[in-house]
């Protein structure tokens, strides 16, 4: 990746430039005329890793709809150039750290449009940026359920879940468990929800629409 003229990075690949000549110029004045300096095999090999792309950073299944949220873990590769890179974790205030660049805002945004945030922040600095975001774990999307279960608590929803598998999740009702009368809280357009949950008729094949898929942020309370 090329730097712009005023960057540090200009400087210092300018001096690097003179010192490797000088170090080139003085072992060529040590070798015989009548041979011909080859290069050795580990360093044909560094030459040919030096080559090669960078591998992409693989990337979690990410669901329909994902935003990037906090405590999420992404790898952010600027192609040739390593010194940029990094694997962050979101911040709870929304932002990342990254060399150069600073502080980003992440949260709120899908991998693709903070691709292009950081395209565009760095372009500031570096010529032609390239860019790839991985999403590496979703801490972000989280339920939560409450009351009368084995394991209450928060649990992470990485794949679709109902209230029936949240919970077998946090390991069945308790004893006296009010199998009636769940709910699931939602708040929709700024709005708190409240929608019934009877344990008993779904168990009794009754009413199985009542078993929505959750999203994230509910909350499951089992009085």
């Amino acid at each position: 990746m090329k730097y712009k003229n005023n960057h540090p990075a200009v400087r210092r690949t300018a001096a690097a430039a003179v010192m490797t000549a000088f170090v080139g110029l003085s072992v060529a004045a040590q070798v015989p005329s009548n041979q011909t300096a080859h290069p050795s095999p580990q360093a044909a090999a560094h030459a040919s890793s030096a080559a090669a792309a960078p591998v992409a950073p693989a990337s979690a299944a990410l669901p329909t709809g994902y935003v990037i949220g906090p405590d999420d873990v992404l790898a952010i590769l600027f192609w040739r150039d390593k010194d940029m890179s990094a694997e962050v974790s979101v911040r709870p205030d929304g932002r990342i750290t990254l060399p150069l660049l600073n502080d980003v805002q992440a949260a709120g945004l899908t991998p693709d449009q903070l691709r292009l945030a950081l395209m565009t922040a760095a372009a500031k600095y570096v010529e032609d940026p390239n860019v790839t975001v991985a999403v590496k774990a979703i801490n972000s999307r989280k339920v939560f359920i409450t009351g009368n279960v084995s394991k209450p608590g928060a649990y992470s929803l990485s794949a679709p879940t109902t209230v029936v598998q949240l919970i077998s999740l946090a390991g069945g009702l308790l004893e006296f468990a009010d199998r009636k009368k769940i709910i699931v809280m939602r708040t929709e357009n700024g709005r708190p929800m409240a929608y019934p949950f009877n344990y008993k008729d779904v168990l009794s094949r009754k009413n199985l629409k009542q078993n929505i898929e959750l999203k994230p942020g509910d909350t499951v309370v089992v009085p």
